[in-house]
């Protein structure tokens, strides 16, 4: 009984990690030009200087003309581990606190505020586990021929020279450089996620919309999921990759940004409210499938593994 449990256990995290994955390979162009565009004019106020990237469809042609069609892939090994890893971990984490009834209500009922706590909590600790993957990703997929540079260029000839440098530059506290801006990031794009997901998801089978095992239940669900997660994280995204990104001394101290409230105000103050919101296009069209696809796979993926599933959602 007890090895079944840990293989439970074991199986909600394989489940979520390769739903996550699943989706990135899809979405990760939009991750690239997202990145772009939340680099450019960093600590500049608007106006003062040229936008190379100047929406969602110019960016991607711009990338794809200078840096080639494989350029819109930058980064891709090490998006996909960080998915595995973050998403892995969370959507795992969560999965166990369902089973165990923390989300819901006497009556059986999604509990919204419960969904958010515990959704939080997944989230702040998947972000740890993940930072790591998402330092090197944000350092790749910033990285550009000199034309159309923005933000810092670190130069990693790839994924594992990525992690090999940094551990030798920065020691092993060097890998986690950042997630002061990724635990806030995951825990409010998190709480938003699996919360609105699981109460998407209640309305569609009141209004009984489709059949309750319905794939098309999950990508309803995913799909009114997706407008509350850019909303609300967006400006932690922003942070978060300003963080990831800036350039560092010779003792692994940032030269832009001393943590999150720091890059928070300078970013205010230098860019205005806007610049917390800079690739907020690129981010829904990016974040929107992702959410969609990574809980709609996370869900047709329960439903194989777990024969009795189909009859709890």
């Amino acid at each position: 009984m007890q090895q079944q449990q840990r293989c439970g256990r074991a199986l909600d995290f394989a489940l979520g990690g390769a739903a996550a994955a699943g989706a990135c390979v899809l979405t990760n162009p939009l991750e690239v030009v997202k990145t772009r565009m939340q680099l450019q004019g960093e600590l500049r106020a608007r106006g003062s200087y040229p936008r190379l990237y100047r929406n969602a469809f110019h960016a991607l042609a711009l990338i794809g003309r200078e840096d080639g069609l494989l350029g819109l892939q930058k980064g891709l090994g090490a998006a996909i581990l960080y998915q595995a890893l973050m998403n892995g971990v969370r959507l795992g984490a969560y999965s166990r606190l369902e089973a165990l009834g923390f989300t819901r209500e006497q009556g059986g009922r999604v509990s919204p505020s419960c969904s958010i706590a515990a959704g939080a909590a997944a989230g702040a600790l998947g972000a740890v586990v993940g930072s790591p993957a998402y330092l090197v990703k944000t350092h790749l997929q910033a990285q550009s021929a000199a034309v159309i540079a923005v933000g810092h260029q670190h130069n990693h000839q790839g994924v594992m020279t990525a992690f090999l440098t940094i551990y030798r530059q920065q020691g092993i506290l060097g890998l986690w450089r950042g997630v002061t801006g990724a635990v806030p990031r995951v825990m409010v794009g998190s709480a938003a996620q699996l919360a609105t997901f699981d109460s998407a998801k209640q309305l569609v089978k009141d209004q009984q919309w489709f059949s309750n095992d319905s794939w098309l239940v999950g990508l309803t669900g995913g799909m009114m999921s997706s407008v509350a997660v850019v909303i609300t994280m967006t400006p932690f995204d922003v942070i978060s990759t300003r963080l990831y990104n800036q350039p560092v001394d010779e003792v692994g101290k940032g030269r832009l940004y001393k943590g999150f409230w720091d890059c928070l105000l300078k970013v205010s103050c230098k860019e205005g409210i806007l610049g917390l919101y800079k690739g907020i296009g690129p981010g829904y069209f990016r974040l929107g499938p992702h959410t969609v696809f990574s809980l709609l796979f996370w869900d047709e993926l329960k439903k194989l593994a777990y024969p009795d599933y189909r009859q709890k959602i």
